[in-house]
């Protein structure tokens, strides 16, 4: 498959593209710039420019065209800028299943975060309740849609070096998963059919990301 994947120059991305490639795919990384674009292309993904925040849903299209399946893996970043986690964590991810309906685009894997549907403590940050908040309707959005979608929520995400073990399932309790094995986790549920129309707690654990992800589709 052709694999679009927004936030393409993102940190789970950069881990995504080789993995994508050595299933024999070929991922098209969505960047903000040329140097961006270099830095991906040098993972094995072909860059394309897009504006996540100023592009409308054509543009999207346009970005996506040729592809066969869309990664959204973008987010606003820790820049304390509340209105970047609703322009990119939310705008970006609406844009994005607009395009890939206007195109037949079926599948869709977005990755959220864990927990994003517990309300939100009154004395939560403006930061972080409108990421919170931009995750959370994100995945009402895809959830409506007619897309062949998976939707993964990581725990507290780390750069350690990756384990390949990890938990999976709609009620797995939040703690820590690396980068890697979320990276793994997106490239494995992108090949199998019978992980859409799930959504998935996605934590470090016992079990090897293949038996995780058989286990979770049983559950």
């Amino acid at each position: 498959m052709q694999i679009a994947v927004v936030g393409g120059h993102g940190q789970i991305a950069r881990l995504l593209h080789p993995l994508l490639v050595s299933a024999g795919h070929t991922p098209v990384a969505l960047v903000r710039g040329e140097e961006q674009g270099a830095a991906v292309e040098a993972l094995g993904a072909q860059g394309r420019l897009l504006d996540i925040e100023r592009a409308d849903a054509d543009g999207f299209a346009q970005a996506f065209a040729g592809c066969d399946a869309v990664v959204f893996a973008a987010g606003g970043g820790p820049d304390g800028n509340a209105e970047r986690k609703r322009t990119v964590d939310l705008g970006g991810a609406l844009k994005s299943i607009e395009a890939a309906r206007m195109l037949g685009i079926r599948r869709f894997v977005q990755v959220s975060a864990i927990d994003v549907d517990d309300p939100v403590a009154d004395d939560t940050g403006a930061v972080w309740r409108a990421y919170v908040e931009a995750k959370r309707d994100a995945d009402v959005a895809l959830r409506a849609s007619d897309l062949d979608w998976t939707i993964l929520r990581p725990g507290r995400l780390t750069d350690d070096a990756p384990t390949g073990l990890v938990d999976l399932g709609p009620d797995v309790p939040r703690g820590d998963v690396t980068r890697a094995d979320v990276a793994a986790v997106l490239a494995a549920v992108l090949d199998r059919a019978d992980t859409a129309g799930h959504q998935w707690n996605l934590v470090g654990g016992d079990l090897p990301v293949t038996a995780a992800i058989d286990a979770a589709v049983q559950r």
